[in-house]
């Protein structure tokens, strides 16, 4: 039951991302700054589900679930590279919206191409430059006992409770980077989505107000919910509790999926796009 609970889940995650990357690309009326960050957005959701369901589901199905040293290591650094990219990117994307909203007039110029781009650039610069670091103080750890992971992935909390040296220095290490890293992008959203609920309290039509609402609500509830799993998993103290793979489950597979859902699929300009695309095409192949 859960192998066929979490294919369905992670086929409609890579289904929902890369349409959402196919019509970006293929419709020129989507190449602004807003679509740009959701393309990558969507890049990042299927990066970051494949580096733990595929393993996940292997094991469903097998009788001895193991995965080697290397493979340990290497999952957990594509693991934290793609937790830490996606929270410097939705903060890059909250300021999108809110320089969109409050700031119309300049946004072409405040919002261009190459900040963009640096943007993104400076994000997985970041996720990569933390990872890099978790991973080579992780080096410094003995395993001798049974390692027995009790977890579905290779996330670094599960791997502390393992170590037969002491990992209190590894743990803060990875703590501090974790509250660091997640306050500062947090602080950015919160921000970001306050000045625009201000702003949308000034429009005049209460359809408009209760659209944008609905929109910003959305965003804004599926941004607490990986940031407030993702912090409470990294900050606590390491566990091979139930509780932490449950909440492991909300950042790890359910946000990629409710991504393309929320961002993306209820946005007007998105179907419109994609109506447009799914014509060239069958235009081209009649």
């Amino acid at each position: 039951m859960l192998f066929v609970l979490f294919l369905v889940i992670y086929l409609l995650t890579l289904m929902g991302n890369l349409m959402m990357l196919l019509v970006i690309r293929g419709d020129s009326h989507l190449h602004t700054p807003m679509y740009f960050f959701l393309g990558h957005l969507s890049f990042l959701d299927v990066c970051y589900s494949s580096v733990t369901v595929p393993k996940m589901l292997q094991n469903f199905l097998s009788q001895k679930k193991t995965i080697s040293v290397w493979g340990c290591i290497t999952q957990g650094f594509f693991f934290i590279l793609s937790g830490g990219t996606e929270g410097c990117l939705l903060s890059a994307m909250a300021y999108d919206h809110y320089a969109a909203i409050c700031h119309p007039l300049l946004y072409p110029v405040v919002m261009n191409r190459p900040l963009c781009t640096a943007t993104v650039s400076a994000a997985w610069a970041i996720g990569f430059l933390n990872s890099l670091v978790n991973n080579l103080c992780i080096r410094s750890l003995q395993f001798c006992g049974p390692n027995i992971i009790p977890h579905f992935s290779c996330e670094q909390p599960s791997l502390f409770a393992l170590s037969c040296t002491d990992p209190t220095a590894n743990t803060i290490l990875q703590a501090g980077f974790a509250a660091f890293l997640g306050l500062v992008t947090l602080s950015l959203i919160l921000f970001s989505y306050s000045k625009i609920m201000f702003a949308i309290q000034t429009i005049s039509s209460s359809g408009g107000q209760s659209k944008a609402f609905s929109t910003c609500s959305s965003h804004l509830t599926v941004v607490l919910l990986f940031y407030g799993t993702a912090l409470f998993r990294y900050i606590s103290p390491p566990s091979g509790s139930v509780l932490g793979r449950v909440v492991s489950i909300q950042y790890c597979v359910i946000t990629s999926l409710l991504n393309p859902l929320i961002y993306s699929l209820k946005n007007q300009e998105v179907k419109a796009a994609l109506q447009r695309v799914l014509r060239q095409q069958i235009c081209v192949s009649g």
